[in-house]
């Protein structure tokens, strides 16, 4: 190991750490907005489907663009999704991968 690893690109750090604020900004200006207002109805209703919107956002593309053992996880999640919570169709979802993964090789 060499001084090279120690090396951090400038504009690489630049990027992360804007990318971490503006995170910390949207999740602090989040909670601000929350507490200072009613939610109800509409904006109940949207609030609630963040999370299964997020999730989708980030399976999807792997779902589609890997092999036959994501499409079949994500087939199978589908399904569970249908019949469970959130917290243990993510969790079927995952150890399906993880099987299909060893099974098909």
């Amino acid at each position: 190991m060499g001084p090279d690893i120690l090396q951090i690109d400038p504009l690489v750090f630049a990027a992360i750490a804007a990318m971490a604020a503006a995170t910390y900004a949207t999740r602090v200006f989040g909670y601000w907005l929350v507490r200072r207002t009613t939610v109800s109805g509409r904006l109940a209703g949207a609030l609630e489907a963040v999370p299964g919107a997020v999730l989708t956002a980030i399976i999807a593309p792997m779902a589609f663009a890997t092999g036959a053992a994501e499409s079949g996880a994500a087939l199978l999640t589908v399904l569970l999704a249908q019949r469970l919570p959130l917290l243990p169709t993510v969790a079927g979802g995952c150890l399906a991968v993880v099987g299909l993964r060893m099974l098909l090789g």
